[in-house]
């Protein structure tokens, strides 16, 4: 476990969000999953602050962040980071994201492309058509099953370390985030960044979908030559053994994240 050199709130819109900074080097911004901060800011937070000043920011409602009755977006969640990175005097980082957090990373790069030095996005989709059938069903039927998971949650461990989080509101608000339709396509086509997208290869995005991914932002298109000098800016890693839901503990996620920031 890594120990911060600094936390801190801002007010975004009635909301406090909360950051920690972890390590030294250049600033890289870390942007957890859903509902759980704890999976991304435990050994993967520890590991990246090797070689980075990790900022770690609690999304909206998440963690030690506050909430408003405001819905929940990515467009929103990118805005909070923006003001947090504001806040801090950064004008310019590195970005990791892991899937709700990786919706985030995206929309800042969207929206703030003079903050995004370099991105990693980790197991999230750009269309709402990509995901299988089940897992769009599950985020469907979240807000209806609200009540009882966030009874479950509240004696767990998990609501010991984040004693303030309204777990009922969390899930609800997550289903109903992924409720509309989206399509990123263009925005993605307009990313500058060098990207490394990385996947489970049992992951809840279909795979075909991974690829797509991967040529809006250039890969896949030539040979790179034997030299390497074709090859894209931007990187495709899908990690074996691994799904969805434990990708982020993987070593070989940080490894090769690393790798890519880091070159």
């Amino acid at each position: 476990m890594s120990t911060p050199s600094s936390t801190g709130k801002v007010q975004v819109g009635g909301a406090e969000i909360y950051y920690e900074i972890h390590g030294d080097g250049p600033p890289l911004v870390l942007l957890h999953g859903g509902v759980d901060p704890s999976q991304t800011f435990g050994a993967p937070l520890a590991a990246m602050a090797r070689t980075h000043r990790v900022i770690a920011i609690h999304m909206r409602g998440h963690g030690f962040s506050t909430d408003t009755d405001a819905p929940w977006s990515s467009e929103l969640m990118a805005d909070d980071v923006a003001a947090v990175l504001r806040q801090l005097s950064i004008g310019r980082a590195r970005f990791m994201g892991y899937s709700l957090g990786a919706g985030v990373a995206l929309q800042v790069a969207f929206r703030y492309p003079e903050l995004v030095e370099k991105l990693v996005s980790v197991a999230v989709d750009y269309r709402t058509d990509d995901d299988y059938p089940e897992v769009r069903e599950a985020f469907r039927q979240l807000p209806v099953h609200a009540a009882a998971y966030g009874q479950q949650l509240a004696s767990s461990p998990l609501a010991e370390l984040y004693p303030d989080v309204d777990w009922e509101r969390v899930f609800r608000k997550s289903g109903e985030m992924n409720e509309p339709e989206y399509d990123w396509t263009e925005g993605i086509k307009g990313i500058s960044a060098p990207t490394l997208l990385v996947f489970a290869d049992a992951d809840s995005i279909r795979p075909e979908h991974m690829v797509a991914f991967w040529k809006l932002l250039g890969g896949g298109q030539r040979d790179a030559g034997f030299d390497g000098s074709q090859r894209p800016a931007s990187q495709l890693a899908i990690l074996p053994g691994t799904t969805h839901y434990n990708l982020i503990q993987s070593p070989l996620l940080t490894e090769v994240a690393t790798a890519f920031l880091t070159r």
